[in-house]
């Protein structure tokens, strides 16, 4: 069954009724079950000399309940006791409940043209990137953030809008939040950049995962626990996580990162992969990097990271 959203239009106004000694409750199950709801989602909030209001409690609700059933309201009260409905009583409202008063082709067809509009809304949501970056330097103003227009660049020929979200503050309760906030606004994708590296205040994966407990998190770099800064972790990941339809990436700080990430995003998109294949693309395209790096460096001298910053 598919639910629409009352988009808080959810009272019914019934003129051309008369009610005395009329008992309140029995008139809200006969709205609830005419609406195929549960009687604790219904409620009369007003009764007038040839009027009541009934408001619908429930914010979603199956449309085909909905169509052509005024009648069938309008029966159900007219054989309450204490209750007169006079031949010229009507059912009104607003938004999607308006339904009600249709007939049943006329009904149908605005149904269809709603679920029209409904799936090209979803479609675009779907196409439609949200962009955080995280830290401290970038909220300060210390550090420009590049990575906003190299993704909305590489994703543009994705045929995605990119829009920019601000920057997170390394708190993984707020970041958790902000993304599920993401996904509950309908964005197809939310990516991250920075805070996935070893120290203790990069706290990126870790509010992904608190937004999905089942995201992937794959390493991009490991270090020897408890040397130097990485007392608290051992590696650099990035993450990918689903929330609700919303896919969820975490990427690097560092520009170059973000380059490589976004490019082994994009192709992933395109074939379809699930988020741990994308996962392990992303991060596989980004040890290469740095293997490539470290190559073209020499090597990295003893005890240092072959990536200094990666992950910030």
């Amino acid at each position: 069954m598919v639910e629409l959203n009352l988009m808080d239009k959810t009272e019914l106004t019934i003129r051309g009724i008369f009610l005395r000694d009329a008992d309140l409750a029995r008139v809200a199950e006969a709205a609830a079950q005419t609406l195929g709801l549960e009687r604790s989602d219904v409620l009369v909030t007003d009764v007038q000399e040839d009027h009541l209001v009934i408001d619908v409690l429930r914010r979603g609700l199956d449309p085909h309940a909905l169509l052509g059933k005024q009648e069938d309201l309008l029966r159900r009260l007219s054989g309450l006791p204490g209750i007169e409905v006079t031949e010229e009583a009507t059912v009104s409202s607003q938004g999607m409940l308006s339904w009600i008063a249709l007939g049943s082709a006329e009904g149908e067809e605005v149904l269809r043209r709603s679920e029209r509009m409904a799936g090209e809304i979803r479609r675009r949501l779907k196409k439609t990137a949200l962009v955080f970056s995280t830290g401290s330097e970038v909220a300060s103003g210390q550090v420009m953030d590049t990575n906003g227009p190299t993704i909305r660049e590489r994703l543009h020929v994705e045929g995605y809008s990119v829009k920019f979200g601000g920057t997170l503050q390394d708190d993984e309760i707020l970041i958790a939040a902000r993304l599920r906030q993401a996904a509950d606004e309908g964005y197809g994708l939310v990516l991250t950049t920075g805070g996935v590296g070893a120290e203790d205040k990069d706290r990126t994966i870790e509010a992904v995962l608190m937004a999905d407990p089942e995201a992937a998190t794959p390493h991009i770099v490991k270090y020897q626990l408890g040397v130097g800064r990485h007392r608290h972790k051992d590696c650099v990941r990035i993450a990918v996580g689903r929330v609700s339809g919303t896919l969820i990436v975490a990427l690097p700080g560092p520009n170059n990162e973000v380059r490589v990430g976004v490019n082994a995003l994009a192709e992933g998109l395109a074939s379809a992969a699930g988020k741990e294949a994308l996962a392990e693309g992303i991060a596989a395209r980004l040890r290469e990097r740095l293997k490539q790096k470290a190559e073209a460096q020499g090597g990295c001298a003893k005890g240092q990271s072959p990536e200094a910053g990666l992950g910030k």
